[in-house]
């Protein structure tokens, strides 16, 4: 067994050189369905993070009417907080209110003149409350409404006014996730057909060599195993090739998303993780090389 190892090995790394043309073709296949996947993978990443970034933004605002006692606020504070649904509560005074409202719109002198005339405060006390995930705010929506001693004291709740926003948001991200995952079974399929077809001509150009193998003994795991080995090295330059493609790629686009969501650095993410996406690219380049070598070399040994 060692010694059928050890020519498997070596007729793979020689079958590597030798078939110059027929080898550059299979890394050329494999740098392009990995530049994909790693391209997915990004994808993924960024869409997630633009989710989150989104997700961030969106809470909910429970207000309470003008004549609520103070001490009464205070224990529905704590209520809503100690909800498993709920992530942070943030409660917001009349007068905090009113502060906040005279920063947003300080640039505007029609708003600000308006204020300055007023005599008393026509805003609401109230909570911002930001769940866990988007799909827990109608469960705290229902909580505040169906609480007979808080309802009591609150005048609106701002979720039915974002209702369709937040529900949209959760489309959007099941959407991603399993376009995402339908990409990746696809690029899977295809890059492996294609890929065995390259690597089907290259053994159908030489199938005279695997004939007069075969005539003088040579067990089916000695013809087989080069082609697997040659597979297999395709996969690993054509990892390292998309991989170093892809450095460049990532600092071009950078900016651009940088812009779009200043909380996520394209360029942090793939070198914090790049022993992680190379090692993924290795796997996938070494399962999609040695499965269509092994598939395509047992075609050809069934005829």
């Amino acid at each position: 067994m060692p010694t059928v190892f050890s020519r498997i090995i070596r007729f793979g790394f020689q079958n590597f050189w030798r078939y110059g043309f027929s080898s550059l073709a299979t890394i050329a296949v494999l740098v392009i369905a990995l530049s994909l996947f790693l391209t997915l993978i990004l994808f993924r990443v960024t869409a997630n993070q633009t989710i989150a970034s989104i997700e961030d933004k969106i809470d909910i605002s429970v207000y309470f009417k003008s004549a609520t006692p103070d001490g009464d606020m205070a224990t529905i504070t704590e209520a809503v907080r100690t909800l498993p649904e709920v992530e942070s509560v943030d409660f917001i005074s009349k007068d905090r209110a009113l502060e906040i409202f005279r920063d947003r719109h300080q640039n505007d002198p029609t708003i600000t003149q308006a204020i300055n005339e007023l005599t008393t405060n026509p805003l609401l006390a109230h909570l911002n409350i930001k769940a866990t995930d988007p799909d827990e705010y109608a469960a705290i929506a229902e909580y505040v409404n169906s609480n007979e001693n808080i309802s009591q004291y609150v005048e609106s709740i701002s979720y039915f006014d974002n209702k369709l926003v937040i529900e949209r948001l959760n489309s959007i991200t099941s959407s991603v996730n399993r376009g995402v995952l339908v990409l990746t079974i696809v690029l899977t399929i295809v890059g492996a057909l294609v890929v065995f077809n390259t690597i089907w001509l290259a053994i159908f150009a030489n199938r005279e060599e695997i004939m007069i193998m075969r005539l003088v003994g040579a067990s089916n795991a000695l013809v087989r195993g080069p082609y697997v080995v040659h597979g297999i090295l395709a996969g690993i330059v054509a990892a390292a090739a998309s991989f170093i493609i892809a450095i460049p790629v990532v600092h071009i686009i950078h900016p651009y998303l940088n812009s779009l969501i200043p909380t996520f650095s394209l360029t942090g993410y793939f070198y914090r993780n790049a022993i992680f996406l190379l090692a993924y690219q290795m796997l996938f380049g070494v399962a999609l090389g040695s499965v269509a070598s092994f598939l395509a070399i047992r075609k050809y040994l069934k005829y």
